[in-house]
């Protein structure tokens, strides 16, 4: 698998280290604060929807990108990484999602 997200991740750090909002899309969505993002991602991830209800490849990929993007714009305005997410998905491995969810209703 590509290491883009990685790479997209390391671009948005440096976007937001510059904090140049008049120059970067990024770095604007993240001066407007997490719940910007996150509601930013929330537009996306129904666009993702819509998408994958039309069946349409090419709109379901960029609608995916878009979203993949935004969730990481959203983790980075909450000092959050891929990797943090990524452990919560490894620490759930081999465990079934039935029995997931029940340790979590507990």
């Amino acid at each position: 698998m590509s290491d883009i997200l990685t790479r997209l991740e390391a671009t948005i750090a440096e976007r937001k280290a510059a904090g140049d909002a008049a120059g970067s899309h990024t770095a604007r969505l993240l001066a407007r604060g997490p719940a910007k993002c996150a509601q930013k991602f929330g537009e996306e991830a129904v666009e993702t929807v819509i998408a994958l209800v039309s069946g349409d490849r090419d709109e379901v990929a960029s609608e995916a990108a878009d979203a993949l993007y935004h969730l990481l714009v959203a983790l980075a305005a909450r000092d959050m990484t891929l990797a943090d997410a990524l452990a919560v998905l490894e620490s759930r491995e081999g465990v079934s999602g039935v029995a997931e969810k029940a340790a979590r209703a507990e």
